[in-house]
């Protein structure tokens, strides 16, 4: 490749030919790599730089310079000059000398004299290891900001849970009035599935901590200096304060990409609990003189271009859009992960695309979901309480002294009647007022187990 100096300086743009040749030849989707992608790329640009130098594979002032000007991408300085479309040959290899081209550009700049885009930029590397690392470092540091939030919901959610531990309300099954249950139980159950989610969360992180970089083309390591996987992890490391280490096969952290798609199915899970929280809550809102009304959302804003007054529940829908997208995407990330025949998965760019995407829609519907739905919603648990005496499932604690039969009896003749289970059962059950009274009390009916 020829020095593309000039022609940059009249131009304004830092990359070069390979760069240039790819802009002509991708152009299908227009989708361009987020923020993170390029900040874990110039990560892994800045620490092999590192390496090299380190090893005396360069000299100290060119290693140090191209260290820095990938350090200025990461930063996110120079965002502009990765143009490339997603969609392009499946390595990744074209933003791959996307990057090495505007590093280059910006070493040359610092030394003064040429600097290789392939030669120095790009030693001790391929495409094939580059693109696989930065998936799983751009995945580790965008995972760590979703389970922080996650931690956050569940913190809200376990003390809402809390505050309305004695709020006695109908439980639902089939969408059909169920026994009593406390408001408290309900949210408690939702704080234990994000507990459960960060926890799969978790045991997957431990394998995106392991990088494919160091296996060149195919994971024999060819071109690279026996020590420079261990050195780039331990750099990595010390650079994002996560425990990075090398592969313990380069071949088959080239050659397939399992990892992100068991990334992947994890937040297909987590967007399921959020869609049935967001669900939960949209039912639980409806109303407000026709629907359940158990709870009151914030009123963000106008629901209705022609119905005046009109308030929906805003947030748990825009939520469950974003977890519907992720559960769409993680089906891509699979057919795009089965394309690894042989040595090299070969849709890499579109894995990188649609992981970094689920993890930025489940950050931000989690963060709205928290701040303004379930910190701010209102209950009635008065209503609640009285709704739950009508209930006809109540009848559920008589059944072991009177029978299912007589209990089922009890619950019609209510339910037609309109009438208290209690006040049927005085007349049907043959059960003492005391007995009836400690039977269907409505805590005790909720929480059965403690000592009363």
């Amino acid at each position: 490749m020829t020095d593309p100096s000039a022609d940059q300086e009249q131009t304004g743009v830092l990359y070069g030919a390979q760069t240039r040749l790819a802009i002509a030849n991708f152009g299908i989707s227009g989708w361009r790599f987020p923020r993170p992608f390029l900040h874990a790329l110039g990560l892994v640009k800045a620490c092999a730089a590192r390496v090299n130098g380190e090893l005396g594979l360069m000299p100290a002032d060119l290693a140090r310079a191209i260290e820095e000007a990938a350090r200025a991408v990461a930063d996110g300085h120079y965002d502009d000059q990765f143009p490339v479309d997603v969609l392009q040959t499946g390595s990744g290899t074209s933003t791959n000398m996307n990057a090495n081209e505007v590093i280059a550009t910006l070493a040359r700049r610092r030394l003064g004299r040429p600097v290789h885009p392939n030669d120095d930029v790009n030693r001790g590397q391929s495409s094939n290891d580059v693109v696989p690392t930065v998936i799983h470092v751009a995945a580790v540091m965008e995972l760590e900001r979703l389970t922080g939030t996650l931690a956050s919901l569940g913190g809200a959610i376990d003390g809402r849970a809390r505050e309305h531990a004695s709020v006695v309300k109908t439980a639902r099954t089939h969408l059909m009035d169920a026994v009593p249950m406390t408001l408290g139980q309900e949210l408690s159950g939702w704080a234990a599935l994000l507990s459960e989610d960060l926890a799969r969360l978790a045991d997957t992180q431990r394998r995106l901590l392991s990088l494919a970089q160091g296996g060149t083309a195919v994971g024999t390591g060819l071109n690279t200096h026996p020590e420079f996987a261990r050195r780039f992890a331990a750099a990595i490391a010390e650079r994002t304060g996560l425990a990075f280490r090398p592969a313990p096969n380069a071949f088959a952290a080239i050659a397939a990409q399992d990892t992100a798609v068991e990334l992947s199915g994890q937040l297909r899970v987590t967007a399921l609990t959020l869609l049935k929280i967001a669900t939960d809550l949209r039912w639980m809102n409806s109303g407000p003189t026709a629907g359940l009304g158990e709870i009151q959302l914030p009123e963000l804003q106008p629901g209705s271009s022609i119905m005046p007054g009109k308030v929906n529940p805003v947030i748990p829908e825009a939520v469950g859009m974003a977890c519907v997208q992720v559960v769409g995407l993680d089906a891509a990330v699979a057919l795009a992960a089965q394309d690894n025949r042989f040595q090299l998965a070969t849709m890499l760019p579109l894995i990188a695309f649609d992981l970094l995407q689920q993890l930025a829609l489940l950050t931000g519907a989690v963060l709205a979901l928290e701040t303004q739905a379930i910190l701010r919603f209102e209950a009635d648990a008065e209503m609640l309480a009285q709704r739950a005496k009508r209930n006809p499932m109540l009848v559920t604690a008589l059944a072991p002294r009177i029978g299912y039969e007589r209990a089922a009896r009890i619950a019609r003749t209510a339910l037609a009647d309109g009438r208290a289970v209690i006040d049927v059962a005085r007349e049907q059950s043959g059960l003492s007022e005391a007995e009836l009274t400690h039977l269907l009390d409505l805590a005790r009916a909720a929480r059965p187990h403690e000592a009363r």
